[in-house]
């Protein structure tokens, strides 16, 4: 299939698509050059771009989605040594969700602070002190 196709059909654009495959995260299987050196991709190529978007969904950098579609590919991981990665993201994303509720309190602190200060000062001063004394 042209890569338009592949657009429609994985909802990605076309530099994106492009840029997986100069990255390496399409291999031969998923796109080949026809002699006019125009690219035709393979079905297999839409079941790797959902697998490329599942793992971006869960956070993964480029290097290790790299990595996680080689272990997909060669099967070099045992189930261990992949649990204990799925445990390493969890951390990640728990430790990341406590800094974005910390930043959500302090946004939440920051605006009821400045509707305190638009409608009642007083207000306002008493919980900038009660914040500080925190």
């Amino acid at each position: 299939m042209k890569i338009q196709e592949l657009v429609k059909r994985t909802g990605l654009t076309v530099h994106t698509i492009r840029f997986y495959e100069k990255e390496g995260l399409l291999d031969t299987r998923h796109v080949q050059r026809q002699k006019n050196n125009y690219r035709n991709y393979s079905d297999d190529a839409i079941e790797r771009l959902k697998l490329i978007k599942k793992f971006q969904g869960i956070g993964c950098s480029l290097v290790e989605l790299k990595e996680i579609l080689q272990d997909h590919d060669t099967n070099t991981r045992t189930n261990q040594q992949v649990m204990e990665w799925i445990r390493q993201k969890i951390s990640e994303i728990e430790h990341k969700k406590s800094q974005f509720d910390l930043m959500l309190d302090t946004l939440h602190f920051m605006l009821e602070y400045r509707i305190a200060l638009e409608h009642d000062p007083e207000k306002a001063s008493s919980l900038l002190k009660a914040r500080n004394t925190d």
